[in-house]
């Protein structure tokens, strides 16, 4: 059997129409398949390969600690420098009062520690998320997810969930003193980038402040510099009380954290001790490529060349079928008539070499997130294939 019929015949499937694009190399912002067919990823395999496919520099800090250990105890135990080095490179990108780092493997594993532990910390139970929101799959962070088609086969979820619309300062009186947090991602990612203001974001930390509930910010996706700021939340010039990160942290390996101040962590410590545990979280390798990709991220200066290229895509991705582009920074959504008109490009570009998508609960807009070190010269080839496949089906 070849490695498309053992995919089918033994993979977990998660849909009846998997790509089935075979990859057998990966370098920057391209994929390879077999006999060397070339393939521009413009979605980074959503929102994680932000410093390219193997960059060298990750590509190094993994092979430096295989050579010295894997894994060596469950997460919490042993000082290993990889994760103590990069908690401590995590926090300096964050408010000082964000200096106690959770280190886990996944993107909902940060979401399921971060709700645990303001649920912990407050003695509280009411827990407040956004319509079309999405902040994973398990049980815990499908349950504050806010749409009800990923939601309605898995029921019962978590009692005590309430979804408000994302960016609507009426709805924030719904922000109680039995409320033990408010989950948000920063910039809404599923719902095809949905953008809210400056006033929103203040009015709703001090809606937090006056109830004594924590706000956890979701940059799982708009994190890591994909929004022109190495956190989203900068754009806002407000702090979250814990931030849940993972996809862009690793470079390409699996790893999540949260983050909050020492003292609301510090509850997992007692009454029950252990309060979270994690077997694999902080893996070693995958904490040096970490490590790694915060140090590509500052010394090539990616994060500051976001938004040059965000408006060279928007300049360039001109056509009468597109009806408007949203973004913040290189978090995009290209806007079209529908799902029927969309697809059928998207299957074009990918067959003319550049891979995009659309969104979970926005299905009439295409994904653009390409890696951050993506090239003027690499955006206008990516920009003439989509306006090809766009035209072939006009």
């Amino acid at each position: 059997m070849n490695n498309r019929q053992l995919f089918l015949s033994h993979l977990a499937q998660t849909t009846d129409f998997p790509l089935l694009i075979e990859i057998e190399k990966a370098e920057g912002i391209y994929m390879y398949g077999p006999e060397g067919r070339k393939y521009i990823d413009l979605i980074s395999g959503i929102g994680v390969s932000n410093v390219g496919h193997r960059h060298p520099k990750v590509i190094g800090a993994i092979q430096e600690q295989l050579d010295k250990y894997l894994h060596l105890m469950v997460y919490g135990e042993y000082v290993q420098s990889p994760q103590a080095q990069l908690a401590k490179a995590l926090s300096d990108t964050l408010p000082e009062q964000l200096d106690n780092v959770y280190l886990v493997n996944s993107g909902s594993e940060a979401v399921e520690g971060a709700l645990k532990l303001a649920k912990r910390y407050t003695g509280r139970r009411e827990i407040i998320s956004c319509v079309n929101a999405y902040h994973g799959s398990s049980h815990g962070s499908l349950s504050v997810g806010g749409n009800e088609i990923f939601k309605r086969a898995y029921r019962p979820l978590l009692p005590g969930i309430t979804n408000i619309p994302f960016g609507e300062l009426d709805f924030l009186d719904s922000i109680t003193k039995d409320t033990a947090a408010v989950i948000m991602e920063t910039v809404q990612g599923e719902a095809g980038i949905r953008v809210a203001t400056q006033e929103y974001f203040s009015a709703l930390r001090k809606r937090c402040d006056e109830t004594g509930t924590l706000l956890i910010l979701d940059e799982i996706q708009a994190g890591f510099g994909r929004t022109g700021k190495f956190w989203a939340f900068e754009h806002y010039g407000i702090a979250p009380d814990i931030i849940v990160c993972a996809k862009g942290m690793g470079g390409g390996m699996p790893i999540g954290a949260f983050v909050a101040p020492q003292e609301i962590m510090a509850v997992f410590k007692n009454n029950p001790l252990l309060g979270h545990i994690s077997t694999f979280g902080g893996h070693p390798v995958s904490s040096a490529a970490a490590l790694a990709t915060i140090k590509v991220l500052k010394e090539e200066n990616l994060v500051e060349a976001v938004e040059a290229k965000a408006e060279q895509i928007k300049g360039l991705l001109q056509h009468p079928k597109i009806k408007g582009i949203r973004n913040k920074g290189l978090m995009m959504a290209v806007e079209f008539e529908s799902f029927e008109v969309l697809k059928p490009i998207i299957d074009r570009a990918i067959e003319l070499g550049v891979i995009t998508d659309w969104f979970l609960f926005c299905e009439d807009s295409m994904r653009i997130a390409p890696p951050l070190t993506i090239t003027e010269e690499e955006i206008s080839a990516a920009c003439t294939l989509i306006l090809q496949a766009i035209e072939e089906n006009a």
